[in-house]
């Protein structure tokens, strides 16, 4: 909280090494957001709160329509709707947080912003921060760049309280993906590995931080696989599964490739593809950027290519002349916390100069200098996605057609980790929880 504290002071008032553009605030309101339904019916998705407001406050605390008041000179204030409602069961009260916030509870939406109005001096100069909705006017310029750019940009370094939580998220996750894996092994259908993964990570569909990718065979070329077959089609020969966990709103996001038979080329190139993945966790190192450690990967995986015989020509020609690129469409990695792709990936620093990703690899979502104690997964991939392929082969590349078709029906592989930075070489925050929870 303290933390926050000081976050918050220097972003809404501005001062030495972290002078932002952009006018001081007097303070700021932090709406949790709004239930949405669905078109024409009287429910919809469950509701997901307002990222910044879930900083401050576990999220199994946050109710919509709730508001949160900062001020630089006082403890945050807490408009918390609690209504009485025989329909749901209300919201648990926020536990042993008096000391840190004022919380006010009201029966009525219409009761809590009356009250949010009426402590809202209009002579001083506020911020509103999140989604848009009527009746926000009272409270402020509506999520400032140059103040959210600040925020998105610090909350990439993680503190103590939120790397445990991440901690625990990544056990949550590694025991799903361990019951998955024997799922697969004892010839599940995606369904069935999915109902493992949910019943050992003791979470709903609901509580998943994304939802399940579980791609049995060719499945696991399209990246963001999104159906679980009840039937398996033909015997299982390889599963990729993409799958996290979540505490106190912070995520954890794992991917693991598995073979059915340890002896075949695709086991081979699963080895290959985690010695890939071990190079590129060593090179992390504070400073260096994002993007040039996504270039090594393109370079090392043209290596993979070679070595795997997947490629009639030198690995340097094969990376020069952007053949990695159909192998591996996505970026290597993203920033990881709050949200799953969380923010701030693309700023250069806290005054919203941007880091834009290189004009050959759009879909990097994290392309800023690495710091101690950022979060972010690295993920590197090799998939046999045959609309990709197709195009490959028109242009006459030196591609080993004979290969690739072989492995084509496995699909492809993705191999996640979830790191953090420290002053020399990385926390593995999803290998750490692999090694407890199998313990």
């Amino acid at each position: 909280m303290a933390h926050l504290q000081s976050t918050w002071q220097r972003a809404l008032q501005p001062d030495g090494p972290d002078l932002r553009p952009g006018p001081s605030y007097d303070g700021a309101w932090l709406s949790a957001g709004s239930e949405h339904m669905h078109f024409a019916d009287d429910h919809g998705p469950r509701f997901k709160p307002n990222p910044h407001f879930s900083q401050w406050l576990d999220p199994q605390f946050i109710t919509p329509e709730s508001r949160l008041l900062i001020r630089p000179d006082a403890r945050p204030k807490l408009f918390l709707l609690q209504p009485e409602d025989y329909w749901h069961a209300p919201a648990p009260h926020p536990e042993n947080l008096d000391e840190h916030f004022e919380i006010e509870t009201f029966a009525s939406a219409d009761e809590l912003i009356r009250a949010c109005v009426a402590a809202t001096d209009s002579n001083l100069r506020f911020a509103h921060i999140g989604e848009a909705q009527p009746g926000n006017e009272p409270f402020g310029e509506s999520n400032p760049q140059a103040l959210t750019d600040f925020l998105y940009f610090h909350r990439a370094r993680k503190t103590a309280f939120e790397l445990a939580a991440m901690r625990t998220a990544s056990d949550v996750g590694a025991r799903g993906h361990l019951a998955a894996r024997d799922a697969f092994m004892a010839g599940g259908t995606e369904f069935d590995i999915h109902m493992a993964y949910l019943a050992a990570s003791k979470q709903t569909d609901l509580e998943l931080p994304y939802g399940n990718i579980v791609a049995l065979n060719e499945h696991g070329s399209v990246l963001h696989y999104q159906f679980q077959e009840r039937v398996n089609q033909r015997p299982p020969v390889s599963l990729l599964i993409d799958a996290g966990g979540q505490y106190r709103g912070y995520a954890s996001d794992i991917t693991r490739t598995y073979a059915a038979n340890g002896e075949t080329e695709f086991a081979d190139l699963i080895r290959l593809m985690q010695i890939h993945q071990d190079k590129l966790i060593d090179s992390i190192t504070p400073e260096r950027t994002f993007a040039d450690l996504h270039t090594q990967m393109h370079q090392q995986l043209a290596q993979v290519l070679y070595d795997a015989e997947l490629i009639s020509c030198s690995a340097t020609a094969a990376f020069d002349s952007g053949i990695t690129e159909t192998f591996c469409p996505h970026g290597l990695g993203h920033l990881l916390g709050l949200q799953v792709h969380d923010v701030g990936g693309h700023l250069a620093n806290a005054r919203g100069e941007a880091a834009p990703p290189p004009a050959n690899y759009p879909a990097l979502r994290f392309t800023r200098a690495m710091q101690t104690d950022q979060v972010f997964t690295i993920e590197p991939g090799l998939y046999f996605i045959p609309m990709l392929l197709n195009k490959l082969r028109s242009e006459g590349a030196a591609v080993n057609w004979t290969k690739v078709e072989e492995l084509t029906p496995f699909g492809g592989i993705r191999i996640e980790d979830n790191v953090r930075v420290l002053e020399r070489g990385v926390e593995n925050l999803t290998r750490d929880a692999f090694a407890r929870v199998a313990s």
